[in-house]
């Protein structure tokens, strides 16, 4: 039982982490600027590693070729699983998924 409330406190605190600030400047930010990859590593990495093996969420280093880049973008957009929703948004959100998209 304790190893169970372990991980599930444990399992609350990255989906929480996920979900912090960052500090971006969502106002104005260089929409053109925008770098998919450190995006990534803020905001997704916590959860899919950082070199997209996976751990708590699901591995990346291949998801180009099992979804489209609407089908990712859905994904950030509406969350999956245990996956929050909106946690990159807009021009962000589809920088990631074309970023992703081509990970095959």
């Amino acid at each position: 039982m304790k190893k169970k409330l372990l991980a599930l406190l444990m399992g609350t605190s990255l989906a929480l982490a996920a979900c912090g600030g960052g500090g971006g400047d969502e106002a104005g930010g260089d929409k053109a600027g925008a770098d998919p990859e450190k995006l990534f590593n803020q905001k997704c990495s916590s959860c899919h590693g950082g070199n997209l093996e996976g751990g708590v969420g699901p591995k990346l280093s291949d998801v180009g070729s099992r979804l489209s880049q609407d089908e990712i973008e859905s994904t950030i957009a509406n969350g999956k699983g245990a996956m929050p929703p909106k946690l990159l948004e807009g021009d962000d959100a589809s920088a990631v998924a074309e970023w992703l998209a081509n990970k095959k």
